[in-house]
């Protein structure tokens, strides 16, 4: 259980971070968190943390355009990177962040393993595709958390289980884990998850 490794409550907002400089420099495990700008990645590190609002949740989707370091227990850290796929942003944003994601991603020796977060709903996006396949291009831990899961009956999770896998191609050897803060579905499963990772 992760409260006898760190105590959760105990969580802030290190800094934020739009280059390799700004990093914090040292050898703290990471997490990065990875996900459409509206699938609840503020509500997923809330849940985690038993904060309201740590991570700002916004009625604005694509608020976050740096990477968000906050500091568990000054034991881990969860990286929130920008979410991807909101139209309202232009493609030079776009692109700026994607660069900032994809350098924290591909050099950070810190980090363990990427969280990525997709909406249990729906068919994994064309942007969600990208992310599980880029990760696994470049051999880093990933951890799928399907959201939202209060908002699908449960007679239909196996279906939808299943399409959002064959859609990602899904690897079998990584953690498939549904997930809501609403109904506080997947807690405990996440932390275990991350931790072992760590």
């Amino acid at each position: 259980m992760a409260e006898e490794y760190l105590n959760t409550h105990n969580a802030d907002l290190l800094l934020s971070a739009a280059n390799k400089s700004h990093y914090p420099q040292d050898d703290k495990p990471e997490i990065a968190l990875a996900g459409r700008s509206n699938v609840g990645k503020s509500s997923f590190i809330n849940t985690l943390l038993g904060r309201k609002n740590l991570a700002r949740t916004s009625s604005k989707p694509g608020k976050t355009q740096l990477l968000n370091f906050y500091d568990i227990d000054g034991k881990i850290r969860f990286v929130d990177v920008p979410g991807y796929g909101y139209a309202k942003v232009s493609k030079v944003e776009r692109a700026k962040w994607g660069k900032m994601i994809e350098e924290y991603l591909t050099s950070r020796d810190n980090l363990r393993a990427v969280v990525s977060l997709v909406d249990f709903r729906h068919d994994p996006s064309a942007d969600d595709i990208q992310m599980y396949e880029f990760l696994k291009y470049y051999e880093i831990p990933v951890i799928v958390v399907a959201t939202k899961a209060d908002k699908v009956p449960r007679g239909k999770w196996n279906k939808h289980e299943s399409a959002i896998k064959k859609k990602l191609n899904f690897d079998k050897t990584d953690n498939f884990i549904i997930f809501s803060s609403v109904e506080r579905i997947g807690i405990d499963e996440s932390w275990d998850t991350i931790l072992e990772q760590i």
